[in-house]
């Protein structure tokens, strides 16, 4: 066993706390109404009150001419329910006949609302805006800019606004008085359906919690067919806890982390009869960074020494001879915390920045990698996807989604290079990359290749073996001055023509292991010569076993 020195990012521990409300279908929006919660089942219609200790539940509206199926908003203010349905809002008395009343009504569907005082706000996609109206008059007074794509629901805690975005995944903090974005923090789950903050009445610390609704896949047992396993779909709502911590020095949150274990081996299996002499076999390790702490690493089958090769933790692995029909397991295990990871930079925090170390430019601006940087259709590109752009965050916002307008996603059994990728205008996320850093270097932003496997996003599974079905990929860049910044290769890339999340534009999930930043992954030699992979290669020596274990959830206190 090899210790890792390095310090928890963030030791304190928060219990695991997930509510699942008996009965309910798709969670909507949600608010504490004193130590119960209530919230609406936009599947059902019902207005539901749940107690978060024990997940009981019942119905406030049993009658179905109180069936309130439309509604995706809700929010409490004193005793007095508010509700968006369709394109109105609508208020009524929760201790009373739940008779509701008109509010307003808007040119679009009415998704969220929130009321603070004699304000009310409400959520629109189709318009783009937060919406403020005054309660008493039902005027509009004026409009923020909504901070997502998706449909958002909305809270307010004191002078802050809080959204959740479904298809950002993320939670926003904004100013309640001009909108500006504070910070914001990624989702563990995906499709946040609504949000609220609970007090603590004998400690007064704030907790926010988060609702999410979405299908999930199941192998169902059906006696009735043949073969009787059938793939089939359910139900899945839950209310969890959001935890989050902000650094602005760093200009990142944290949000909900988790300890995993990572194992990575490989089974020495040959295609055909090879003999190696004097192999040494390096496996990079997982990263130390702003997200991510190595607990310990440990040598599974075979021990290795562990080097340092460009700042990047990396597992030698040498044998004296490979001979035909010679087996062997070797890698590694690792304790790993990683966070969710969101980084706040505007346009205006990248002016006048200083020059790239030249260091950099011989390493980071150049083609090492077979990226066709010298090819046209890879050069004309490069000039359109930036246009006249100057400011080096916007130049890689545009290159970023020029790429997702060029490229639909497709998995192949190898990597093309970037201007066949450009050409074909269908890549994995490893084609993805290599376009994206083609562009980026030739407008002059450094930038490296990260990865590169991802733990299957199931942090409900606890203490099961997880295996991921392929690697992945991504990228960093650099901003001069400050460091490097993530950003994913393909998964903002849902959207036909945009507008495309950037959910993962600065921002890294908690399942995302960083491992060998700007280095290669696996390489082999023999007799210190590097083996040509045209008549060697890797995978056609050994096979690779990857394996997630999530241990615990870590939580953050604000």
């Amino acid at each position: 066993m090899i210790p890792d020195s390095a310090p928890s990012l963030l030791p304190k521990l928060k219990p695991f706390v997930m509510i699942r409300p008996i009965g309910a279908s798709a969670l909507q929006g949600i608010a504490f109404w004193g130590d119960k919660l209530i919230a609406i089942d936009a599947t059902s219609g019902y207005l539901l009150e749940i107690d978060p200790h024990t997940d009981n539940t019942k119905i406030l509206n049993p009658s179905r001419e109180l069936d309130f199926t439309d509604a995706t908003g809700l929010a409490l203010s004193g005793e007095t329910l508010w509700l968006t349905m369709q394109d109105s809002v609508y208020f009524g008395q929760i201790n009373g006949d739940l008779t509701l009343q008109h509010f307003i009504s808007l040119p679009y569907r009415a998704d969220g609302v929130a009321v603070k005082d004699s304000t009310v706000y409400v959520t629109c996609k189709k318009a783009g805006y937060i919406l403020i109206f005054s309660r008493d008059t039902g005027r509009e007074i004026t409009r923020l800019y909504a901070p997502g794509i998706g449909v958002e629901n909305i809270t307010v805690r004191d002078e802050e606004l809080w959204i959740s975005d479904r298809e950002e995944q993320t939670v926003y903090c904004l100013d309640r008085a001009t909108g500006n974005i504070q910070f914001s923090v990624l989702t563990p789950f995906d499709n946040p359906t609504g949000l609220a903050f609970y007090q603590d009445p004998e400690t007064g610390e704030n907790t926010l919690y988060v609702a999410y609704a979405h299908d999930e896949p199941y192998i169902r047992d059906n006696p009735n067919a043949e073969p009787n396993y059938e793939l089939q779909y359910r139900d899945r709502t839950f209310i969890h806890p959001l935890y989050f911590h902000v650094n602005p020095e760093r200009r990142s949150a944290l949000s909900n982390g988790y300890l995993i274990e990572m194992s990575y081996v490989e089974e020495l299996s040959p295609l055909d009869d090879v003999e190696l002499t004097d192999v040494e076999w390096r496996i990079a390790l997982p990263s130390d960074t702003d997200r991510q702490t190595v607990r310990k690493i440990e040598w599974v089958g075979l021990p290795f020494t562990e080097e340092i090769q460009d700042d990047q933790r990396v597992a030698v692995f040498k044998f004296d001879t490979l001979k035909p029909g010679e087996r062997h397991l070797f890698g590694w295990k690792v304790l790993l915390e990683v966070w969710s990871i969101k980084y706040r930079f505007t346009p205006r925090d990248v002016e006048n920045l200083p020059e790239l170390p030249e260091e950099f430019k011989t390493r980071y601006l150049v083609d090492n990698d077979e990226l066709a940087m010298n090819t046209e259709i890879i050069r004309r590109a490069a000039r359109e996807a930036i246009g006249r752009e100057t400011n080096l965050l916007r130049k890689m916002y545009s290159i970023r989604n020029y790429v997702y307008d060029q490229l639909s996603y497709g998995i192949k059994p190898h990597i093309d290079t970037p201007d066949i990728v450009l050409e074909r205008g269908i890549g994995s996320c490893g084609e993805y990359l290599g376009v994206l850093l083609a562009l980026a270097r030739l407008n002059g932003i450094a930038c490296r290749t990260v990865g590169r496997y991802k733990c299957p996003p199931h942090p409900d599974k606890l203490g099961v073996p997880l295996e991921p079905d392929f690697n992945h990929v991504w990228l960093e860049f650099y901003v001069p001055g400050f460091g490097w910044l993530p950003m994913e290769s393909n998964p903002d890339d849902i959207v036909e023509g945009g507008p495309y999340p950037t959910r993962f534009f600065m921002g890294l999930a908690w399942y995302h292991v960083e491992i060998g930043k700007g280095i290669s992954f696996e390489t082999l030699k023999s007799q210190g010569i590097p083996v040509n992979k045209e008549n060697v290669s890797i995978g056609n020596l050994a096979i690779n076993h990857v394996r997630f274990t999530i241990l615990q959830e870590l939580g953050i206190g604000y």
